[in-house]
């Protein structure tokens, strides 16, 4: 069993849906995201403030089945090792489930023995179970919704 952390919710949108708004980050993820989020090997860059800043790799672009961004670069002021997040993986794995659409979260490398994990985890948890559902099925995502 992994400790990664991982976030499963259904909804009744097709998966051509679920798959589009995953790849709209600027819909669903608060800050600065500068580049493509939506071409395989693209590299693209979020920051937010002085807080927290990374580059991912689109490594997996699967459409309606599975996304995947390598995590290149990333400094988190807010821990003693600023770059926790280097050499993750964030995965979206999307499946059909009876008249549902399953969505996997996962953050692969982000598990509970690193410094980040329980403000990571929160602020995962908003993103993925609240502004990125909300886009999915109302079409307006809380990017910049911080509470």
């Amino acid at each position: 069993m992994s400790n990664d952390l991982a976030i499963t919710f259904k909804v009744d949108q097709s998966p051509e849906t679920v798959f589009a708004a995953i790849n709209n980050v600027r819909k669903w993820w608060s800050g600065n995201i500068e580049g493509n989020t939506d071409k395989l090997g693209e590299e693209w860059i979020y920051r937010y403030q002085d807080i927290h800043y990374s580059k991912q790799k689109i490594t997996e672009l699967s459409p309606n089945i599975k996304v995947v961004w390598h995590v290149v670069d990333s400094y988190l002021n807010f821990v003693e090792d600023k770059d926790e997040w280097t050499g993750t993986d964030i995965i979206f794995e999307i499946k059909k489930e009876d008249a549902k659409t399953k969505l996997t979260f996962i953050h692969q490398g982000l598990v509970p023995k690193i410094a980040c994990y329980e403000k990571c985890a929160s602020a995962w948890d908003f993103y993925i179970n609240n502004s990125l559902r909300n886009f999915i099925t109302t079409g307006k995502g809380d990017p910049n919704d911080t509470s």
